[in-house]
């Protein structure tokens, strides 16, 4: 249990040769919850995105295939994660499409209204508060701007494992939970949706 937990661990802030694993992982393992997280965006129109914990590059790399004319920055708070993404982005960040920044969620390195669109794959929760978090997120999107959350583990009753007993500081918010943050953060119109048997969770909020 010792090195699995180890292993698991590094889903937080991946690092050393267990982190770079576990980003080779993610990419494979969140696929599918990433498409149906993404499939919540069909309408929304956004020429600067962000990918909030970016992880292994993935989801950047889907958001600028969906959004064509559109900037991507992703930002995460692992130098490992950072690296990782840079490698993966390499192309896009030359032509000048995406950008990648170490950051912290909780004091973003961004302007007021700088972004259209926010989204989050499986790091909501590590996110500190998360209301405080959630603020942070409300003053970079412009007015309008939409913020989307994807976890794989909504909450305790809906949860397959009880993945709180294996990774630690890992806070498993179910839908009411995540609506009350936003709407205390500042954001006017939160929809919830959920696939219960697997214990998926999507949630697309409006500034």
């Amino acid at each position: 249990m010792g090195i699995l937990k180890k292993f698991l661990n590094n889903a937080s802030r991946p690092k050393g040769t267990l982190g770079k694993i576990m980003l080779s992982g993610m990419t494979f393992g969140h696929r599918w919850l990433s498409a149906w997280g993404l499939s919540h965006l069909d309408g929304v129109k956004a020429s600067t995105v962000i990918d909030l914990g970016c992880g292994s590059g993935a989801n950047a790399l889907k958001l600028l295939e969906m959004f064509p004319s559109a900037h991507v920055t992703g930002a995460d708070y692992s130098p490992l994660s950072v690296a990782h993404s840079k490698r993966k982005l390499e192309r896009e960040i030359a032509a000048g499409r995406c950008a990648v920044v170490e950051a912290n969620v909780a004091d973003l390195p961004f302007e007021d209204a700088s972004f259209d669109l926010a989204t989050a794959f499986e790091t909501v929760y590590f996110w500190p508060g998360p209301l405080e978090s959630f603020c942070e997120v409300v003053r970079i999107l412009r007015p309008g701007g939409v913020f989307m959350i994807s976890n794989e583990a909504g909450g305790l009753e809906d949860m397959p494992v009880d993945w709180g007993r294996w990774v630690d500081g890992l806070n498993c918010y179910d839908g009411a939970a995540l609506e009350r943050f936003l709407r205390e953060a500042g954001f006017s119109q939160v929809t919830v949706d959920r696939r219960p048997k697997l214990g998926w969770l999507c949630v697309v909020a409006h500034k």
